[in-house]
């Protein structure tokens, strides 16, 4: 099977070498590549938990001042998975849908406990501070990293994408759905995807190709990608 992944290269290396143990054929095309941004310092003292939507977000986050037994909410299990290899011990963690991370918050984290610290890139799907500001809670954001979009590829690359269209291709968020779509225009690829099954990490995701003919559809989590070769 042809598989394409298009996270950056550190977040999915691991990802390519199992599956070509598996005896997979793997193409990567980073859509989105992920820069940090400056903020202004943070004293984690003043705060009893911290929230992260996403693993970029720890990954760019200086951790060598904060108590790793803090309060820690994570969105999906790859944000969890991160946090616990830097060292968090208290970790709350949702299926990767941000509405179930909130009731995890409600639940566990009384608002009367202290501050929230919430961690995100420039860009975030919902405004998750508001809803529990909200609630009455108290939050502070900090964004400590952007998304710019990858918009030129080796022409070679496509070519040779052409004459092995992959069976499967991953997409991991809207802003990488968007620069797929560009490039599969850009490149003339639209009537070339109706073998490829496509695997979205959310509907949002989804929505923005679903103008491309695919031969199917399937939304997933963050650790689902090898079950869903199963599926097809």
């Amino acid at each position: 099977m042809h598989i394409l992944l298009t996270r950056p290269i550190e977040d999915c290396n691991e990802m390519i070498l199992k599956f070509q143990s598996l005896g997979h054929k793997v193409s990567h095309l980073p859509l989105i590549s992920i820069k940090s941004m400056k903020h202004e310092s943070i004293k984690y003292s003043n705060f009893k938990g911290i929230i992260f939507t996403s693993a970029n977000a720890i990954k760019f986050l200086d951790l060598k001042d904060i108590d790793k037994n803090i309060n820690c909410f994570c969105v999906g299990s790859a944000t969890e998975k991160k946090a616990k290899s830097v060292g968090f011990q208290n970790i709350f963690v949702a299926d990767g849908n941000v509405n179930n991370l909130k009731e995890i918050i409600l639940s566990n984290f009384d608002s009367s406990y202290g501050k929230l610290l919430y961690v995100t890139g420039e860009v975030i799907s919902k405004n998750l501070d508001q809803s529990l500001i909200s609630e009455g809670y108290t939050i502070k954001r900090i964004i400590n990293y952007k998304v710019n979009p990858n918009e030129k590829f080796d022409n070679n690359f496509i070519e040779k994408l052409k004459e092995d269209m992959p069976n499967i291709i991953y997409v991991y968020s809207q802003n990488s759905a968007i620069s797929l779509l560009n490039i599969i225009k850009n490149y003339y690829l639209e009537s070339l995807f109706m073998n490829t099954n496509l695997m979205c990490i959310s509907e949002k995701t989804s929505s923005i190709l679903n103008e491309i003919k695919w031969k199917k559809i399937f939304l997933f989590n963050p650790g689902e990608e090898e079950f869903l070769l199963y599926k097809i």
